[in-house]
């Protein structure tokens, strides 16, 4: 996640020097990337990248305390974690998965990633995910209002559109809401996180929710599930994929998304009042050419 590091340390000398040692790191070079990098972090302490860098470099080199240590510095001057320290820390086992990942820290790597995003994700990890959601929620009667969580650019606004009267996306990144804007396909968009945005809807105002690749950077569904039925009419329809594995509860990949078994979901959907109609094991994505193991699921409100 070094490409999170693009802010200035105000001095051009000291920027330059975090670009002379994230060049090291790339050449394979950690160990004379973390001299570098401990001497700038020990000179401007305040330098928020030269410590995150410098995390990534003694990871590089099997320091995994050292990592965490400078981690743990990184998150000390930035307690919104917009580079993602706290997922860091849970992948090298310094803290729990759960509560791990930060808001800030999502919307700012979509900000970035939003110019490159639909090619990135279609031609690089042959994502289908709008697709298999589409497919497992059939062809049913209008549903009237639809709510699209994590929209991104709106890649399954198209796909949906046929069926809603009404289609309202919700994304934290403004970036992506903009590219969602641009469809001309959406009711409204807004800049929010998912369960804050389901908090602020009126009850049973909605026919369907989708959220396609969302999930994954949720820990605990339960809240999630339970403010959607809430919002979802009687009969209305949750309709989401989630990545999985073989074990039963949450875990946190190196890719640093989330992970939920499929006994998990299944009781979180049913502690919230959900009757499943549909879970199938589906890969949505690729990672290096390998699927990732995933879930599509539909449930509809008791």
């Amino acid at each position: 996640m070094s490409s999170l590091i693009n802010q200035s340390s105000g001095d051009p000398a000291l920027d330059r020097r975090l670009e002379w040692a994230r060049s090291y790191l790339e050449a394979g070079e950690a160990e004379a990337a973390a001299g570098m990098l401990a001497d700038l972090a020990a000179e401007a302490s305040h330098f928020t990248p030269a410590w995150f860098l410098l995390a990534e470099a003694r990871e590089a080199m099997g320091d995994a305390a050292g990592a965490a240590e400078a981690y743990g510095a990184v998150l000390a001057r930035d307690p919104d974690d917009r580079m993602g320290a706290g997922v860091r820390l849970a992948r090298l086992g310094a803290r729990r998965a759960e509560g791990a990942m930060s808001p800030a820290f999502v919307r700012t790597l979509f900000d970035q990633y939003a110019p490159r995003f639909d090619t990135a994700l279609r031609d690089g990890l042959s994502y289908r995910g709008p697709e298999l959601l589409r497919a497992a929620v059939g062809t049913p009667a209008r549903v009237g209002r639809l709510i699209d969580l994590g929209c991104g650019t709106g890649l399954a606004a198209p796909l949906f559109a046929d069926l809603a009267d009404e289609m309202v996306g919700v994304d934290l990144s403004p970036a992506m809401v903009r590219a969602a804007e641009a469809l001309g396909l959406y009711a409204a968009l807004h800049v929010a996180e998912m369960g804050a945005f389901l908090a602020g809807e009126r009850d049973a105002s909605a026919g369907l929710i989708i959220a396609a690749d969302a999930l994954c950077y949720v820990d605990d569904l339960s809240a999630i599930f339970a403010a959607a039925r809430r919002v979802l009419a009687p009969g209305g329809r949750l309709a989401f994929t989630v990545e999985t594995h073989d074990g039963p509860g949450l875990i946190l990949r190196d890719t640093l998304r989330y992970a939920h078994g499929a006994p998990m979901v299944s009781a979180a959907l049913e502690a919230a009042g959900f009757h499943i109609r549909h879970l199938e094991a589906a890969s949505t994505r690729t990672e290096k050419g390998v699927p990732v193991p995933g879930l599509v699921c539909v449930a509809v409100r008791d």
